[in-house]
């Protein structure tokens, strides 16, 4: 059976990716779902002033459940089986390391919808895992985004 890895931050933007992974499922593609949260490490400030390895750990873990939350409920209300995971460190470099580890099929993860320029000059953690990934890797934009994009082709032509 597939696998389908799905990035999940707690935005809206990320919640579309678990919508569109979904539609997918009940389009009646057979696949486990894998929800992974990339947590960044700990400052060097949180970790001189906390001097606790564990305490990061946990609150890291905690807080990554807490973003995870909307995605569990989203796919627990549709009924869908699925597996979670929260790492720590270079989001676009660990969601890629998840989906191997894990043996991904595929990995869907939300846009920011930067355009072209924009997106080239802040960098993208999904344009940057698209790069990266040795799995095909879906990218879905928010559905404001891609109005916009139809609005400004529609003007330019």
């Amino acid at each position: 059976m597939l696998k389908i890895l799905v990035a999940v931050d707690g935005s809206e933007l990320s919640l579309d990716g678990v919508r569109h992974t979904l539609q997918l499922l009940k389009q009646g593609l057979q696949a486990g779902v894998v929800l992974a949260h990339v947590q960044e490490p700990a400052t060097l400030y949180e970790l001189v002033t906390t001097r606790d390895p564990d305490l990061i750990a946990a609150a890291s873990l905690e807080a990554g459940e807490h973003l995870l939350a909307p995605a569990r409920a989203l796919l627990d209300a549709a009924g869908v089986a699925y597996e979670t995971d929260i790492a720590v460190g270079d989001a676009a470099h660990t969601l890629v390391d998840l989906a191997e580890n894990h043996g991904a099929d595929m990995l869907v993860i939300g846009a920011k919808g930067h355009g072209a320029l924009s997106g080239a000059l802040l960098g993208s953690v999904s344009q940057e895992v698209s790069r990266l990934s040795s799995v095909p890797v879906t990218i879905v934009k928010h559905p404001e985004v891609v109005l916009a994009d139809e609005v400004m082709d529609d003007e330019t032509e």
